[in-house]
């Protein structure tokens, strides 16, 4: 496969030639929209899209995942950046993770996702979604009140959005409303058929469909009836630049100071774990719908991604993960190799470089469009559904770590249900580690795993229900391992028992701490 794959790599390049240009055209409004969502500067956003396409690229074993700024981190980093007070504090936090991330891919870590089970993972990004479309439906209304400088839109807590949103349907922007409604129309259209599989659908994102609508709609409304065109301070507010000079003067750098602070700390750590199961789920995803079929070595991403986080971090942009939306339209689009993804990543730089102006027309509300239907992709009905059926063993775990997060904070939520999935799991392997069985008087108690001493209980309470004058066997034959506090349990039952008159046989009985097995 691999000389195949070396031996085919012009027709490859042109593949990728292609989708690196249609990923690079979803990738814009999504870096600008992620940072706006984060409470960062947008410009940010590019430089993490940049880092990720370039940087992360060149390390990363993933031949078609797609790195850059993620929706699932955008809440985290605005909560960061309000505990740690300031961007630059927070860039020191990306630093660290990223150095995390490396140590974790150096110690083999790529496994770490197998520890987190799928309802906690899925409730975390409802959560996530639901935060982005509360936060971001005042955006929809034109609502530019909670703005803190240029670029920071969400307050600081969860519960004040709901206060935003009522305070912006009565100062309702007439043009940012159509924009945004018609947006959310035309992106939910976009995933239809009979658009998705048209030649426009195939070319034109519809993350880009929209932009272009909004910049033309407020271009058209401008012209028309200037006191209804949306103002500055409902466009993307750029600096413009003329060259690599004023790019380089545009970048932010760490406040090393906030060293000395605990929180910081703990942010790194939170932006690691989050950002690299993001983007071990990510591109075990990727790996499902390759093509060509290949693996992606996980320790080895997870260098790439502590590289990428080092370097957006000592930049001034946001944290990278691998994201799966850039990356599905990697695959659907042809891509093939690394190459796409590295060109999205000069395409986006060149754009900073010379057309940032031009970028500056696009309307925040277009930015929110596209958000809020992350945010609905994210917790769509569906996934309850979908959870809903798998019974209470998952659901319940999933809508308690939803509301957790919601109540508290992502890690605190992400504990909570994890203790709630692990209580689950206790109280299944308690009921089917071991059985009973009854024909009469006679009684087979069953081992169907490794017994320890979580089942005791059950095991006493079946014993307490033979009867008396009774034959039981117990048998062990299925378990590989029965501890002490188990067999402990069995001895004093066979003295309790003669008195009882019941008879009691032990069956290809594995007594590892003794070394022996008892037929």
């Amino acid at each position: 496969m691999k000389n195949e794959y070396l031996g085919n790599y012009t027709k490859y390049v042109k593949d990728d030639l292609r989708a690196s240009v249609v990923v690079f055209l979803v990738a814009i409004p999504l870096c600008l929209g992620i940072a706006l969502a984060s409470g960062a500067p947008m410009f940010s956003g590019l430089i993490a899209g940049i880092v990720g396409g370039i940087v992360v690229t060149l390390i990363s074993g993933s031949q078609l995942s797609v790195s850059g700024p993620a929706a699932g981190l955008a809440v985290i980093v605005f909560m960061a950046i309000e505990t740690l007070g300031s961007f630059q504090a927070f860039l020191v936090a990306v630093v660290l993770a990223g150095i995390l991330q490396v140590l974790m891919g150096y110690l083999k870590a790529g496994t770490i996702g197998a520890f987190f089970p799928f309802s906690v993972i899925k409730a975390m990004l409802a959560a996530i979604g639901l935060i982005l479309i509360i936060k971001q439906i005042p955006h929809a209304f034109g609502y530019d009140g909670s703005f803190e400088g240029d670029d920071s839109y969400m307050q600081g807590s969860f519960a004040s959005s709901f206060t935003d949103i009522t305070t912006a349907l009565s100062q309702i922007s007439l043009t940012a409303t159509f924009i945004s409604f018609v947006s959310l129309f035309l992106l939910f259209a976009w995933e239809r058929p009979f658009i998705k599989d048209s030649f426009v659908g195939r070319y034109l994102p519809g993350a880009l469909a929209v932009v272009l609508f909004g910049v033309i709609v407020n271009i058209v409304v401008a012209s028309l009836s200037p006191i209804l065109a949306l103002g500055q301070s409902h466009l993307v507010s750029l600096p413009s630049m003329y060259g690599v000079g004023d790019f380089v003067a545009q970048l932010q750098s760490p406040n090393w100071a906030i060293l000395s602070q605990g929180d910081v700390y703990v942010v790194a750590i939170t932006i690691a774990i989050i950002a690299s199961l993001e983007t071990l789920l990510s591109v075990e995803a990727v790996d499902k719908i390759d093509p060509l079929k290949r693996v992606a070595p996980t320790n080895k991403e997870l260098k790439a991604q502590g590289v990428g986080n080092i370097v957006s971090g000592l930049l001034g942009g946001l944290p990278i993960t691998a994201v799966i939306v850039r990356s599905s339209t990697n695959v659907y689009n042809g891509g093939k190799t690394k190459l796409s993804a590295f060109l999205h990543g000069v395409w986006l730089l060149l754009a900073v470089l010379f057309f940032a102006k031009y970028l500056n027309y696009i309307p925040l509300a277009s930015l929110a469009a596209i958000l809020l239907f992350v945010g609905y992709k994210l917790a769509s009905p569906v996934l309850f559904k979908d959870i809903w059926r798998q019974g209470k063993e998952q659901f319940i775990p999933f809508i308690v770590t939803i509301v957790a997060i919601l109540l508290t904070d992502l890690l605190i939520g992400i504990a909570i249900g994890m203790t709630v999935g692990l209580f689950f799991v206790i109280k299944t392997n308690y009921h089917r580690s071991i059985t009973m069985q009854q024909e009469g008087t006679f009684y087979t108690i069953i081992f169907n795993k490794d017994v320890n001493f979580l089942n005791k209980a059950l095991l006493r309470n079946f014993l307490d229900r033979v009867v008396d004058g009774s034959t039981l066997i117990i048998d062990g034959s299925k378990a590989e391992f029965i501890d002490h506090d188990i067999m402990e349990t069995i001895e004093d039952y066979l003295i309790t028992s003669k008195e009882k008159n019941i008879q009691v046989e032990r069956r290809l009985f594995v007594d590892l701490s003794a070394k022996k097995t008892i037929i």
